[in-house]
């Protein structure tokens, strides 16, 4: 018997004949990530921390419609911008990158400005 409380998730990535390009994995979809070029990669594709910021956008998004859905809010658009900054000459940590600051910007459509308050402070509080 599954738990419905519990999700489980696997991807998988590996190297490829062009240094600093990878190929990854989700189920049955496959895409190319490279490093940035400042690493010597190609940076031709999404780089891993433009794939980092996607993922929480699209986290934003989701999450967001959930809620509303499930409180039977009017939302009727969500659109979510996420910027990062990563200032290796002022690191956060000496032992490992990680980004300085990330902002992230909401725009709702067809909920008052209450509801999307609510909506947010939720998303922030996952």
């Amino acid at each position: 018997m599954t738990n419905p409380n519990l999700r489980n998730y696997a991807v998988n990535a590996r190297s490829t004949d062009t240094h600093g390009r990878v190929l990854c994995s989700v189920r049955n979809h496959h895409f190319i990530v490279d490093g940035p070029v400042q690493n010597g990669a190609p940076g031709e594709e999404v780089t891993p921390a433009e794939l980092f910021l996607t993922g929480v956008a699209s986290c934003g998004v989701e999450l967001v419609q959930s809620f509303a859905k499930a409180e039977g809010m009017p939302l009727t658009g969500i659109h979510v911008d996420i910027t990062g900054m990563m200032d290796r000459a002022n690191p956060v940590r000496q032992d490992v990158s990680v980004l300085n600051s990330v902002h992230v910007k909401f725009d709702l459509k067809g909920v008052t400005p209450e509801q999307g308050r609510t909506l947010i402070d939720r998303f922030k509080g996952r």
